[in-house]
């Protein structure tokens, strides 16, 4: 309905900014026809037009500015809304060449200078007619004032063009400075603690502060071609006045044109000499084109597709068939059974999160494939997919909101207790101020409470558990009758782990070793190479 909307805004601004146009061509010439009729002592039937047109100019300006508007704050909203799903919806490990702060700053501060190209390109186009007209028009009237008209525009033409190539160089290289800037601050806020320990608030201050001057640099750039420009527009506009006058004075004592004329050809050569005036809007396009090239790196990731499969049956059989991920895994070949408790073990950088996260489905391999209970992961709905599958992660994001939110991320008919009581969460979250609906904010929680929180939200998947390092801050207590839990459960649980207790307790261990599986089985089988037996020293 938005997109609709805004088109049809779109089409008001096109459609009303021709009929201004169209006006401005028209006014010159009927008070030229106004002015004759005045010497000649005639009637004041063009007087009585050109009131009536200027009304007609009136009303076309203020549906074209309503119309501008609407389409700004319309334009801005879908793209906005359609970056947000974009960011959602692809893959995590495909914005990971962005810093959280130029991702951010993409999707809030350029989303609405992105969402001006196109009205740039209409008022630019609309702002071209006015002085195209006036030479079509001049030379109907003498081929001569064309003549002068057209010399003194092409010389704005010129500086226009040397104006829009500076001014898109400028407006980049200063967009991609503000995100180095918002990247970095991004960076120090969720460092604060490790900054404050180490007492490098002054150099940390220094480091997201160094681009400040690439960015005042390319600022004052703009600046300055924006004041050449006008200032070289504002030289070369009058000349076109003053040439067409010119012309128009030696043709008017010849008697080729009238008065009134010369009185329009004047007119018409401020119009030309207003083509100046568009370094406005030029520069609001090449801000655009900047802004959405930003936007557009986001855009051309692709996001995951889902299938139409929705059953979810089946016991949570896992497969791994030649699975590789460019640089990180290679060739997997991997079957493991249904219900059973599968860590997965390895030095740090051997692809155990990589792992994890074709499991869930959180990323697709490069080649190969990733099947649960036979039905390759990307055949499956999403609605199926996720219902199968549940995800912990080491530090999971609790969001804002309440601990009830926090575990049900808003789904219908969520058993929030007692996945909280399965992950040993209930009993901390009871004894907050308000329990389950205490202000996250409120309640300051200790990495193995949010990671109870985290499993607990993950715990309702009916086949398949991914825990990506998901107990490594909890007390061996707790790990222990969580593991004992999750032992009990009839759903396959795939552990990245490492933890020698956990490797010991599960029924398979896969054993990764720089991307490549060197070893699959019992603990107690694999505990006899010293290679694996180091993995844990």
């Amino acid at each position: 309905m938005e997109i609709a909307r805004s088109h049809r805004d779109c089409m008001l601004v096109a459609v009303f900014g021709l009929v201004g146009s169209a006006t401005t061509l028209a006014m010159p010439a009927l008070l030229g026809r106004a002015i004759d009729d005045i010497f000649r002592g005639g009637s004041m039937r063009w007087a009585a037009i050109a009131v009536a047109i200027i009304a007609l100019a009136v009303v076309a300006d203020l549906v074209d500015t309503f119309a501008s508007a609407s389409y700004s704050a319309r334009a801005t909203a879908s793209l906005r809304q359609e970056l947000v799903r974009r960011v959602l919806t692809v893959a995590p490990h495909r914005f990971l060449a962005f810093s959280l702060g130029d991702l951010v700053g993409r999707v809030s501060a350029r989303a609405p200078e992105a969402a001006q190209a196109t009205l740039s390109r209409i008022t630019l186009w609309l702002g071209l007619l006015p002085p195209l007209g006036s030479l079509v028009l001049l030379a109907l009237m003498d081929y001569s004032l064309a003549i002068a008209f057209l010399g003194g525009v092409g010389l704005v033409a010129l500086i226009l063009r040397s104006f829009s190539r500076a001014t898109m160089e400028a407006t980049s290289a200063y967009q991609l400075s503000q995100g180095s800037i918002a990247g970095r601050l991004a960076e120090a806020l969720s460092g604060a603690r490790t900054i404050a320990a180490a007492g490098t608030l002054g150099l940390e201050r220094e480091r997201v502060l160094k681009p400040m001057g690439e960015l005042s640099f390319f600022g004052v750039r703009m600046w300055r071609v924006l004041a050449r420009s006008s200032a070289q527009a504002a030289v070369a506009g009058p000349l076109v006045l003053v040439a067409v006058l010119a012309a128009g004075g030696l043709v008017l004592t010849a008697g080729q044109i009238s008065p009134g004329e010369l009185f329009a050809a004047g007119r018409y050569a401020v119009l030309g000499a207003g083509l100046g005036s568009l370094t406005g809007v030029i520069g609001a396009l090449a801000r655009a084109r900047a802004a959405g090239a930003s936007v557009g790196e986001i855009l051309d990731r692709p996001p995951l597709t889902f299938g139409r499969v929705s059953t979810s049956d089946g016991e949570g059989r896992l497969s791994f068939e030649g699975v590789g991920v460019r640089g990180l895994l290679h060739g997997i070949d991997l079957d493991l059974p249904a219900g059973a408790a599968i860590a997965v073990v390895g030095r740090s950088g051997a692809g155990k999160s990589v792992l994890a996260a074709l499991a869930a489905r959180l990323r697709d391999p490069d080649s190969g494939r990733v099947l649960l209970d036979g039905v390759p992961l990307p055949s499956l709905s999403e609605a199926a997919l996720r219902a199968s599958i549940g995800c912990a992660f080491e530090r999971p994001n609790l969001f804002l909101g309440t601990p009830a939110e926090s575990i049900s991320l808003g789904r219908k008919d969520f058993p929030v207790m007692a996945a909280a009581q399965a992950a040993r969460a209930h009993d901390f979250i009871a004894r907050l101020p308000h329990g389950y609906d205490t202000p996250i904010a409120q309640a300051p929680m200790s990495g193995g409470e949010a990671q109870r929180l985290g499993l607990a939200r993950a715990w309702s998947a009916r086949r398949l558990l991914v825990l990506d390092d998901a107990t490594s801050s909890l007390d061996m207590v707790t790990e222990r009758e969580i593991a004992a839990t999750l032992l009990a459960e009839g759903r396959t649980r795939l552990i990245v782990t490492h933890r020698v207790t956990t490797a010991e307790r599960a029924d398979v261990v896969v054993w990764l070793d720089n991307g490549r599986v060197r070893g699959a089985g019992p603990h107690a089988m694999l505990c006899h190479d010293p290679g694996y037996r180091a993995v844990f020293s």
